[in-house]
């Protein structure tokens, strides 16, 4: 059974998951993550939401990157084997290519789903207390 509680923090969780799709703060919805391919901001620019708060923070990205490649590859690797007749020299290949490419395209939306998540688990959902962007 659905409870009250249940349907709040979804309500909350889908709006910060979408901002997670569109690289935007999970905080404010306006400030962009990257200012470059792979280059993160330091914080938003709009709501200066810290989005590098302390060193090693997105090890938990790379562990999220890692896991959704073993995820689609293995058995991507297995059903390619069972469906086709190619030799096992052209799947590994084809699957040590993915493994490379998939984690670098994958690069900014696993940094945007761990900030995001741990903004949704960490952050209070009345946040009032947003510091002031100081101009340098």
């Amino acid at each position: 059974m659905t409870t009250w509680k249940d349907l709040c923090m979804l309500r909350r969780l889908l709006p910060i998951l979408g901002r997670c799709l569109r690289l935007q703060c999970p905080r404010c919805g306006q400030g962009r993550l990257f200012a470059r391919a792979f280059t993160l901001f330091e914080h938003c620019p709009v709501c200066a939401l810290s989005f590098e708060p302390e060193q090693g923070y997105y090890v938990g990205a790379i562990y999220l990157n890692y896991a959704a490649t073993v995820v689609i590859a293995t058995p991507g690797f297995l059903i390619l084997d069972y469906w086709t007749d190619w030799s096992l020299t052209h799947q590994v290949l084809i699957w040590s290519a993915f493994a490379i490419g998939f984690p670098i395209l994958c690069f900014r939306h696993s940094k945007s789903l761990w900030l995001s998540l741990d903004y949704f688990f960490t952050q209070s959902p009345r946040d009032g207390n947003r510091p002031n962007v100081t101009e340098s």
